[in-house]
């Protein structure tokens, strides 16, 4: 989501192979022949036995359906385009979370992108459905607002960890190159992952969170030197946190994030040093950053899209691998650590915008794509050829 395309013809072209190859394994398809999204940038389940979907829409609408291959319509969850600020390319209502007890509590959270008076923010809100299901929008409560220098990099990414805070991806603020040093400035929020507890009405930094209660250190980080993390997820069964961090000019990255650690953004891109100033003192050295557990470079793509560890039935040799993608190439990859080494494979070339995966409650994964022309597009799926 750093680099958007306009026509995916250009992209096709550019990335198209140059002699012929043997076929990767999968091919996508369309997951609801009947339904069609503008703008999909989340696919969420809220795993509380209803077998719904809820789709998140770039603009500001969550939509919902029933999880069948079959479904002819959706209808609205929540409409909340009149707060949200679409003015750069990558802003927008970006992220959606439902929390662990949804069922009972009925909570759910979202990242967008507002302007409050003269300047951008990224705001981390609550809201609330009824007793029948319709969301009230005055039940929003924002529970964080984070200042957003320049209108691209928002990350955007929520979502609920196997112990129960909720983390939230926040890119380095936007323009090129990270010119504010945000992602290694342990006092800004940008460029990290942060982890935050919302069991009560406002928001707690967790005991436990790495620089709680450090001077010049924000509380809620967890993770840091992070350029763009557009997507993150867990692994449902290790726990794992994986996210694809978007780069600069030459290299792309995937992540595990672990508590503390930083990952060298704009220190290096990928593996590969890219602004080692000597006046920023995590630069000064590089042992103490975190290599990607895999990068490509612009002969496969532009712009990563993180995806999900494969936990479903349906596509048995994909169990276990980290299925991700790149939006520009249209790339698919599996990718998987055996044995202290990272194993990467093409699984699909899919020649279609892909700006997010989802799972459902089956943990089936779900393809979100964007038409080039920003017109009405399906959600995809993944099928062996």
């Amino acid at each position: 989501m750093s680099r958007l395309v306009g026509v995916i013809g250009t992209a096709v072209a550019l990335f198209a192979p140059a002699v012929a190859v043997a076929e990767p394994p999968y091919r996508v398809v369309p997951a609801f022949e009947k339904l069609e999204f503008r703008r999909p940038v989340d696919l969420q389940s809220p795993r509380d036995g209803s077998k719904r979907l809820f789709v998140v829409e770039q603009d500001g609408v969550i939509r919902v359906f029933e999880n069948r291959a079959d479904a002819s319509a959706s209808t609205v969850y929540l409409d909340i385009k009149d707060r949200v600020d679409r003015g750069g390319n990558e802003m927008g209502l970006l992220g959606l979370a439902f929390a662990p007890d949804f069922a009972t509590s009925r909570r759910f959270y979202v990242d967008y992108t507002a302007s409050r008076f003269t300047r951008r923010v990224t705001r981390i809100a609550r809201f609330r459905a009824d007793a029948t299901g319709n969301v009230p929008p005055a039940s929003e409560k924002v529970l964080l607002e984070i200042g957003q220098p320049y209108s691209n990099h928002n990350g955007g990414q929520v979502a609920f960890g196997p112990d129960g805070f909720l983390y939230i991806a926040m890119g380095d603020g936007g323009s090129g190159g990270d010119p504010k040093g945000n992602a290694q400035s342990g006092a800004s929020l940008l460029g990290k992952i942060l982890r935050i507890d919302v069991s009560g009405d406002d928001y707690a930094i967790p005991s436990d969170n790495p620089f709680r209660g450090n001077a010049g250190w924000k509380g809620e980080i967890w993770a840091w030197g992070l350029r763009n993390p557009w997507r993150f997820s867990f692994d449902r069964t290790t726990g794992t946190l994986w996210t694809g961090d978007v780069g600069q000019n030459a290299y792309e990255e995937i992540d595990i994030i672990e508590r503390g650690r930083n990952y060298g953004w704009d220190c290096r891109e990928g593996k590969h040093a890219y602004d080692a100033d000597e006046q920023t003192p995590s630069c000064a050295t590089t042992d103490n950053l975190v290599d990607p557990v895999w990068e490509y470079g612009r002969d496969q793509g532009m712009s990563v899209t993180g995806g999900y560890v494969y936990r479903g039935k349906a596509l048995p040799d994909l169990v276990g691998w980290y299925v991700y993608a790149d939006y520009v190439s249209g790339n698919v990859w599996a990718l998987r650590m055996h044995e202290g080494r990272a194993e990467n494979r093409l699984i699909a070339e899919a020649r279609i915008l892909i700006s997010s995966f989802g799972v459902d409650e089956n943990d089936e994964l779900i393809l979100c794509a964007h038409d080039p022309s920003n017109g009405p597009t399906k959600l995809y799926k993944l099928v062996p050829r």
